[in-house]
């Protein structure tokens, strides 16, 4: 039975970590980032993979920072070392502890969108496609050589939480599929075109604010390539409000500038935005409140939200 170092921290990983088990492959160790304060109370909390971990009894390893502290995985003696969206770059003396080398589950068909947030920005790029890599991890951010690749479509409503759970599932299956011809020395790894390498940094604060001079298509691209994390946003009098979810409106007769608001109804408002496109706003988080629908916000009083009104001003 092959001798398995697991590393990831986040969600994704999780169903990534099940099947390895389920398959009956030796987990000898998990590797996770430290525990982090959460949510408003700042309340101490395990990363999901660790929570995982020990479920199944596995020895859970959380150092600070790895390049400094990484004696635990050469004492595992594991044949391979797996990581999904771990959250450290590996030193080059952590890829030469197992024999069969150290593989990734990375979320997207490199080399698009290297990086730690790539089903973020196949969204916000409207992208149709994307997928899961293997690969063989490398010292350079996720430029090691391809084992075997997977598609997903990205459907038109899909945000980035709908399409995580699609990418988890197709990385964790493929994985399963990948391991066998990876130990009998049946597959050929594939270099990978650095010239076509796009990039998924972590998103900035700045990328978070709606531009409504933007197209509506490409405003509703940020809205689902940012929901259900960090999430949109933009001003409504001074006073930042969040926007979850909007429907795409493909043209506008209005003359008003962008970002006013032209109108609304009992469930939703529109928002004027570039090239005389228009957007539909669903469901947001005002100042102060918790994220609702439209509808509900509106029904205590429809004054609540002013036709004429420029967002983002």
């Amino acid at each position: 039975m092959k001798r398995i170092v697991f590393m990831g921290t986040p969600d994704f990983a999780v169903p990534v970590l099940q099947k390895i088990i389920e398959n009956k492959y030796d987990v000898v160790l998990v590797v996770t980032q430290p525990d982090r304060p959460k949510g408003r109370k700042k309340i101490i909390t395990p990363p999901p993979v660790k929570v995982e971990a020990l479920k199944h009894g596995i020895e859970v390893f959380q150092p600070e920072k790895l390049k400094n502290d990484f004696q635990a995985l050469a004492d595992a003696k594991p044949d391979l070392i797996i990581t999904a969206a771990y959250g450290q770059i590996l030193p080059k003396e952590v890829l030469k502890i197992a024999p069969f080398g150290a593989i990734n589950v990375h979320a997207s068909l490199l080399p698009e969108l290297r990086g730690g947030a790539p089903i973020h920005y196949s969204i916000i790029q409207g992208k149709n496609k994307t997928g899961v890599t293997i690969m063989y991890m490398a010292e350079k951010l996720d430029a090691g050589d391809i084992l075997t690749q997977v598609e997903v479509e990205i459907e038109d409503t899909d945000h980035v939480g709908t399409l995580h759970d699609k990418l988890a599932t197709a990385g964790s299956d493929l994985l399963i599929e990948t391991l066998p011809d990876l130990f009998a020395d049946k597959i050929t790894p594939k270099k990978q075109e650095d010239e076509l390498a796009t990039f998924a940094s972590n998103i900035k604060r700045e990328q978070e604010k709606i531009d409504w001079d933007r197209p509506a298509g490409e405003i509703y691209n940020q809205i689902r390539g940012l929901h259900p994390w960090p999430v949109a946003f933009t001003t409504y009098e001074d006073k930042v409000m969040k926007i979850w979810w909007g429907e795409e409106v493909s043209e506008s007769n209005s003359t008003s500038p962008a970002g006013e608001i032209i109108a609304k109804d009992s469930e939703s408002f529109t928002v004027q935005c570039g090239e005389q496109t228009s957007l539909k706003i669903k469901e947001i988080q005002p100042a102060g409140k918790k994220r609702m629908k439209v509808k509900d916000y509106l029904q205590a009083s429809q004054d609540r939200i002013q036709i004429g009104v420029i967002l983002g001003e």
